[in-house]
């Protein structure tokens, strides 16, 4: 497989857990509360960096101060059930068409 093949099914995978994303909390937003509410609302926080004291508040990044160089390291991604059903839907796409 090609570099540039390579890098649009990257990208694509990206976009797609983004938009799967955005649009699980549209529509869990707009449901009302239960079990289908919390399906589309609730997500998975993977990461690195320090925990903060609830669930729900952001993870700070790691700093490392030295002295005339300060780094800051921290990842974090958000999967929610419609994320998850994105990613699956490009993988499938492209195990079909392209692979």
């Amino acid at each position: 497989m090609r570099d540039k093949e390579i890098k649009f099914i990257i990208i694509s995978l990206i976009m797609a857990a983004i938009v799967g994303g955005f649009l699980g909390q549209l529509i869990g937003e707009y449901l009302p509360d239960g079990a289908v509410k919390t399906l589309f609302v609730k997500s998975m926080d993977i990461g690195i960096g320090q925990r903060g004291v609830s669930v729900n508040e952001i993870q700070e990044p790691i700093y490392i101060n030295l002295y005339s160089i300060s780094l800051a390291f921290g990842l974090l991604i958000k999967i929610n059930f419609v994320s998850l059903l994105m990613i699956i839907l490009v993988i499938i796409y492209f195990k079909w068409w392209y692979l």
